[in-house]
């Protein structure tokens, strides 16, 4: 009788235990919005900048190729009438040799452009996620969801952490 009272007793007491500590251990939900977390970063204004600048010089070549390609295309139509066929033909093949050349770097800059705004972008992105990382560490949250992307359509309540973010990046504004 003794040890049927005791292993009720035990398993009444482990089980309060486990009630408590689950309770204890209730995750914690919160929320930021990324984009608006970036966009206040000052590395961010650097970054574009440098972009900016990048997509720039991209333009001026671009502009310095179309001026070449306008420039022999008028000097064709304008001579095209005097010219014998052999000229006419290697003008024609020049023409559309150019314009493939412009087309091609057209292509080449954009993907040059997007792996430079990657390039410039992956450390802010890296320090703001550590940023949220440390503060949902330090501040016992469970689960962190990210409000700008919308694919989340609802979510528990839970704490917007932009503000503590900011705080642990030293952006109070």
């Amino acid at each position: 009788m003794k040890n049927i009272f005791k292993t009720i007793l035990t398993g009444v007491l482990l089980v309060g235990l486990a009630f408590n500590s689950n309770a204890q251990k209730a995750p914690k939900f919160g929320h930021i919005n990324s984009n608006d977390l970036l966009t206040i970063m000052p590395e961010r204004d650097s970054a574009e900048a440098k972009l900016k600048v990048f997509a720039q010089e991209l333009e001026m070549q671009l502009t310095k190729m179309s001026a070449e390609y306008e420039k022999k295309y008028t000097d064709y139509q304008a001579n095209v009438s005097v010219m014998n066929e052999v000229v006419r033909a290697s003008k024609e093949e020049e023409i559309l040799e150019l314009q493939k050349r412009i087309q091609d770097f057209q292509q080449k800059a954009q993907q040059s452009l997007q792996k430079k705004e990657t390039a410039l972008m992956e450390p802010l992105i890296a320090k703001a996620k550590k940023a949220i990382s440390d503060v949902a560490k330090e501040n016992g949250y469970s689960y962190v969801f990210d409000s700008s992307i919308g694919a989340l359509i609802h979510y528990p309540e839970g704490d917007d952490m932009l503000p503590l973010v900011k705080k642990k990046l030293g952006l109070t504004q």
